[in-house]
């Protein structure tokens, strides 16, 4: 694992979350397992392919009537993953990221993900729940029960509405923190962390 080649999209993540949590050199080699130099090549080309800073807002939200499955799940990402990659202007080098959830793992959608060009950020098994996305269900959830929907239209109106007022702010704050996150979660060496 220590040359450059070998080094995983989630372990340059790693990289670069260490080196913004102003960690040294040698301590993001050691807590990524990898060289000096593939740290040093690691952050170089980050900084050289994301120039830019985005503001960040959700995407789509999908609702899902019954139980979601494999089948389910590729039409959520065929009728949402493009057309909120349009809607938020992102750049070609975006990537896709999912969870180790069977659904998202499985042999029809790993094919379906070939087939559709979609790039899917490595993540390891049996890993915290890292994505940001859960912070933002949690506040969905709050703001959804504060109102009292009384009939599932109604829930379903309100998540809507919700989804659509979360702000920029929050998302750049949620994608800002992932890296102390990930360092924490390193540190603990895949156990329990205050996140």
């Amino acid at each position: 694992m220590d040359k450059r080649k070998d080094l995983s999209e989630f372990d340059k993540g790693q990289i670069v979350m260490a080196r913004r949590l102003d960690q040294s050199i040698s301590k993001t080699a050691a807590l990524v397992g990898c060289s000096r130099s593939a740290v040093t090549y690691s952050i170089y080309h980050h900084h050289y392919k994301n120039e830019h800073r985005f503001v960040h807002r959700p995407g789509r939200l999908a609702v899902i009537n019954g139980t979601m499955n494999s089948a389910v799940y590729q039409k959520i990402l065929k009728e949402n993953v493009r057309p909120s990659v349009c809607d938020l202007k992102l750049k070609q080098t975006w990537v896709l990221q999912q969870e180790n959830d069977p659904k998202h793992t499985s042999k029809s959608t790993s094919e379906w993900l070939k087939k559709n060009k979609m790039k899917t950020l490595e993540w390891p098994s049996q890993s915290p729940d890292l994505n940001p996305i859960e912070m933002l269900w949690h506040d969905l959830k709050k703001v959804v029960h504060a109102r009292k929907p009384s009939s599932v239209a109604e829930l379903q109106q309100f998540c809507k509405d919700e989804w659509a007022k979360i702000p920029p702010q929050r998302c750049n704050k949620l994608i800002a923190s992932y890296g102390k996150r990930l360092i924490a979660v390193v540190v603990a060496k895949g156990g329990p962390t205050s996140y």
